[in-house]
């Protein structure tokens, strides 16, 4: 078959095309691309003997109010601080009025009072966060939580709080910014974000919202899960359950109410409640 002049050119044309898109075979190498294909992230976790950190795998209510062991948790994680500052950066603007109310509720039955850092900007958010003596980071978009933190310069001031020992607490997408990054969320990325990068306060990766072991989804999770692992086998994950609650304090991780789990490298296993010294390794080992 006889090639015209105008086929060659647009076949020309069309391979020139290809050629620039990203990934295609004639696209050159980038310098630094580790030869086993992995991208690890940079070592991302701070604490010190006084940093207190709870989280919460989501859920925490039912019927209305906090369930007993979430209460319990609170107890335990706020001591006698009655006044807690609430992050609702994962939710919608227009929702947060609505979110602040339901949680000063839910918060009020165990005596606790609440504001909400939207109320403030700027300078003046950063002086509630400097003055705060616990904090609450609820559900929602976790992306949009994390942009939010490093787009009003809160996330520094946050971090140096938790390690300067104001007690933390995160729901969900709170309980994802705690970790080292943002790896096993399963939120979409509604938002783009400068890093995957989070407060890094938690030594591990979390995946919130896990289903327990005889629920329909739990193979497909930890599926993808062990695929996480097996791309960045340098990073620990915890998996943790609706209402469930694992805690950091003193420098020692406990699970204090499950399901709970633990993913490294090959290794997955459910953890039960009470001290975990595989985590607590994490923590000995950066102080």
């Amino acid at each position: 078959m006889n090639t015209t002049r105008r086929t060659f050119l647009k076949t020309a044309a069309l391979a020139g095309a290809a050629a620039a898109l990203p990934g295609c075979v004639s696209t050159p190498v980038r310098k630094g691309v580790p030869k086993d294909g992995l991208f690890p992230a940079a070592p991302n976790f701070h604490t010190t003997p006084g940093a207190s950190v709870m989280i919460s795998g989501g859920t925490i209510t039912k019927d209305g109010k906090l369930t007993v062991a979430v209460s319990a948790a609170h107890r335990l994680q706020y001591g006698p601080r009655k006044k807690i500052l609430l992050v609702l950066h994962a939710s919608e603007p227009s929702r947060r009025d609505a979110d602040e109310k339901k949680l000063a509720a839910l918060f009020a039955d165990d005596n606790y009072a609440v504001e909400s850092l939207h109320h403030w900007e700027g300078a003046a958010a950063l002086r509630k966060i400097a003055e705060a003596e616990a904090f609450f980071l609820s559900g929602g978009e976790t992306f949009l939580l994390l942009r939010t933190l490093y787009e009003s310069g809160q996330l520094d001031i946050l971090r140096e709080r938790v390690l300067a020992g104001v007690p933390y607490n995160g729901s969900s997408a709170g309980s994802n910014v705690a970790g080292i990054n943002i790896g096993c969320t399963n939120d979409f990325p509604v938002v783009d974000v400068p890093t995957r990068s989070a407060l890094g306060v938690w030594p591990t990766v979390v995946n919130p919202h896990h289903p327990r072991a005889n629920d329909t989804d739990y193979g497909a999770r930890v599926n993808k899960i062990k695929i996480y692992c097996r791309l960045n086998p340098g990073e620990t994950v915890l998996g943790i359950g609706n209402g469930a609650v694992a805690r950091l304090n003193a420098g020692r991780i406990t699970i204090e109410h499950g399901p709970a789990f633990y993913y490294h490298g090959g290794e997955h296993r459910e953890l039960k409640e009470g001290p975990v010294p595989e985590l607590t390794a994490l923590v000995s080992a950066k102080a």
